[in-house]
């Protein structure tokens, strides 16, 4: 077991068997499914309520994703740790300012400017994620744990609009 933590990189299809393992014990103990999207919405509703509360008072945090410290914010500090710890065991941990070569190819040599696309790239799949009502593993792993009819429909969508994407953005490697 400590051989396969010191790994860099596990087979995909243990980490999907154990991905799928945490999710049955999650919603077996917790009855919850595991998704994090909810926790940018909790901790972003928190700091509204502090910074401007007329802004957070609406119906959206009051009904739907209430402000606070919920087990999402809780999950999501978790998978923080968690990887920390990870890359520390694997001996892979260092501090790197977005400098992978797909990047820099995509999006030039600035560190700034690629930092920027990342963070208005998440605020887009974040505010995607509330559209739909969660993120990809609540929706598709969590939904197709279930069986639902959406989970299998949001995979479809996300590999038919995901293929094309990449084809556009990466056309001159093809």
């Amino acid at each position: 077991m400590i051989a396969l933590l010191k790994q860099k990189e596990w087979s995909p299809y243990l980490a999907g068997v154990l991905l799928g393992i945490v999710y049955i014990v999650s919603i077996a103990v917790a009855g919850v499914i595991p998704g994090a999207s909810g926790a940018f919405e909790n901790f972003g509703g928190l700091i509204a309520q502090a910074v401007a509360p007329a802004l957070a008072n609406n119906t959206y945090f009051k009904f739907v994703m209430p402000p606070g410290i919920s087990w999402e914010v809780i999950l999501l500090v978790g998978v923080f740790f968690g990887a920390f710890v990870s890359s520390k065991i694997s001996g892979d941990f260092k501090l790197a300012a977005v400098p992978d070569e797909q990047w820099r190819k995509m999006f030039g040599q600035s560190v700034w400017k690629r930092w920027v696309i990342a963070f208005v790239g998440g605020v887009i799949i974040e505010f995607g994620a509330g559209i739909a009502g969660g993120c990809t593993s609540g929706l598709a792993v969590g939904g197709g744990l279930f069986l639902a009819p959406a989970a299998f429909i949001f995979m479809a969508g996300m590999f038919a609009s995901g293929i094309p994407t990449a084809i556009l953005m990466y056309w001159r490697k093809f």
